[in-house]
């Protein structure tokens, strides 16, 4: 795929987009700033606000009601359903890292599928909410 932007690298950032970048290495304990934020560092904004909130509710730190391998496995299974090969990438390898197996990924992957169909019957069907779930 081709980008729809050129890559910023580090040595061609802003010193803003720097300070970001110098973040996203330190937190990830790596010498290396993946292509997403290279190619987010075109809206400093956007940049910021979004590692912000990457950081916050998925760094290794992140404190929550959910544990790190499972906020992984949403994360990929949204990515699958959207269809977005970059981010599948990214978390499955995100996944793997805090121990997500083969079985777990297939077991993810059947899910997904079965609520992709159930939901998409459900819009077709036009099927009305329960009383009882609402």
């Amino acid at each position: 795929m081709t980008s729809m932007v050129t890559l910023i690298d580090y040595d061609h950032a802003s010193a803003r987009v720097r300070h970001v970048y110098d973040d996203i290495m330190a937190t990830r304990k790596t010498s290396h700033v993946n292509n997403f934020w290279r190619a987010l560092a075109h809206d400093p904004d956007t940049l910021e606000a979004v590692w912000s909130r990457m950081k916050r509710l998925m760094g290794s730190e992140a404190d929550g009601a959910l544990d790190p391998l499972t906020k992984e496995l949403i994360y990929l299974a949204v990515s699958v359903s959207n269809g977005c090969e970059y981010c599948v990438r990214s978390h499955a390898a995100g996944a793997e890292r805090k121990g997500m197996t083969a079985a777990q990924y297939a077991e993810m992957l059947a899910v997904v599928g079965l609520a992709n169909e159930t939901n998409r019957l459900a819009i077709g069907y036009q099927v009305p909410v329960d009383d009882s779930l609402r």
